[in-house]
């Protein structure tokens, strides 16, 4: 079986941090499975993500040095996967992502084949709710991310494995565990 990476995507709020956390906390090393860190300018107290803070500095030497293979720019952030993904893969390692939607196919282009996009959904009304509560966003700027993940969704049809996540977390984080897991052929118990 080919390593896979396993490109998890969602609108903010969808939860995707979350299941990250609680696949990692779960799974402990135990399953056929590696968690990459992305690099994002961003101090790393910020938000609930496990991620490799960069200064815009640190973060230009090493796009200039070849060391991502993958980077973007979004929320006033700058983001990146890094060249190890590649030996990862190479080595027969599957591998679970944070990754971007807006950038899904830069994302296919790196990893061709490799890749496996996995979309966490959330109904626009509980996704309002969670945007809301985070206390980020005025009710316009909610509004845009609610059109423009509309808009994704509808691009993406069929493109994705899909992982509901409206409800429990934990039911959530069942299902994507399940899924991950058949994929890798492991057993569900792990």
């Amino acid at each position: 079986m080919m390593a896979t990476l396993f490109y998890l995507i969602g609108p903010s709020g969808s939860g995707k941090d979350a299941l990250l956390q609680g696949l990692r906390q779960r799974l402990g090393g135990r399953a056929p499975l590696l968690f990459a860190h992305r690099y994002i300018t961003r101090d790393w107290h910020a938000g609930g993500e496990n991620h490799i803070a960069l200064s815009a500095e640190e973060f230009a030497q090493r796009l200039e040095r070849g060391l991502f293979k993958l980077h973007w720019q979004a929320n006033g952030c700058r983001y990146a996967l890094g060249i190890e993904l590649d030996a990862w893969l190479d080595s027969g390692q599957s591998v679970i992502a944070n990754g971007s939607r807006a950038h899904l196919e830069q994302a296919r282009r790196c990893f061709g084949e490799r890749l496996m996009p996995v979309e966490v959904r959330v109904d626009p009304q509980r996704l309002r709710q969670r945007l809301r509560a985070r206390g980020r966003e005025d009710e316009a700027a909610i509004s845009a991310r609610l059109a423009r993940n509309a808009r994704l969704e509808r691009e993406r049809r069929g493109q994705t494995l899909r992982i509901d996540n409206n409800g429990d977390l934990d039911a959530a984080l069942t299902r994507l565990q399940r899924l991950l897991l058949a994929h890798l052929g492991a057993p569900a118990d792990v």
